[in-house]
C-alpha cells in the first residue's frame, strides 16, 4: 500500500513542532531552547544512555508545553496548574510521532512534574530540574541565596553544579 512510512522523529523535529506550537512567543521559544541547550549538556556530560538522553532532551523541549492554556485558563502559569493541565497536552502533541509507548509515557511524566522536586526517580528527571532551574534563576531575577539554597537542595549531578556555580559566581562549594 501507500500508506507514509511515519519518519523517525529527530530532536530537531520536536524543536520544529514547539516553536509552531508557541505560536510566535518569543519568550517561551527562547525560554525552552535554554532548558533543551543546559539539559543536552548535562545529560550529555553524566553520560545518559542514549534513549534516556533523548527522552530527556524531548522533555526538555516540550516541559512548558501548558504555559499557553495556563495562561488564558488561569491567567498564570504557576507550577501546580501546569502539571495539572500537561499530562493531555503532552499525549496529544506526541500522538502522531513514532516514538515507542514507554518513551512516551516517561516523557509525559517529566513534563507533568517538571516542578515537582520530590520523589526524581531517575537521571533524566533530575536533570530537566537543574536546567530548567538554570534558566529560571535568570529569567525571575532569583536572589544569589535562593541560588545557593537550591545548589544544596536540588542540584545532584556534576555538571549541573558546576554550571549553576559558574553562571552565578557562586563561592565553591
Amino acid at each position: 500500500g501507500n500508506q507514509k512510512e511515519k519518519k523517525t522523529m529527530t530532536v530537531n523535529d520536536m524543536i520544529c513542532k514547539m516553536i509552531t506550537y508557541s505560536n510566535g512567543n518569543k519568550h517561551d521559544i527562547a525560554h525552552f531552547l535554554k532548558v533543551y541547550a543546559y539539559a543536552r549538556m548535562i545529560g550529555e556530560m553524566e553520560k545518559l544512555e542514549e534513549n534516556q538522553q533523548k527522552t530527556l532532551e524531548i522533555a526538555a523541549v516540550i516541559h512548558d508545553i501548558a504555559c499557553p492554556v495556563c495562561r488564558e485558563k488561569y491567567g498564570n502559569t504557576n507550577g501546580a496548574n501546569q502539571e495539572k493541565e500537561s499530562p493531555v497536552l503532552v499525549e496529544s502533541f506526541l500522538k502522531d510521532t513514532d516514538l515507542d509507548q514507554k518513551m512516551k509515557e516517561r516523557i509525559k511524566f517529566l513534563v507533568s512534574h517538571h516542578h515537582t522536586y520530590t520523589g526524581v526517580d531517575g537521571l533524566d528527571y533530575r536533570i530537566l530540574l537543574e536546567a530548567d532551574f538554570l534558566v529560571n534563576a535568570d529569567e525571575g531575577q532569583m536572589s544569589q541565596e535562593a541560588i545557593e539554597t537550591a545548589r544544596e537542595r536540588v542540584f545532584e549531578t556534576a555538571a549541573g553544579k558546576k554550571l549553576l556555580t559558574e553562571i552565578y559566581r557562586l563561592e565553591e562549594e
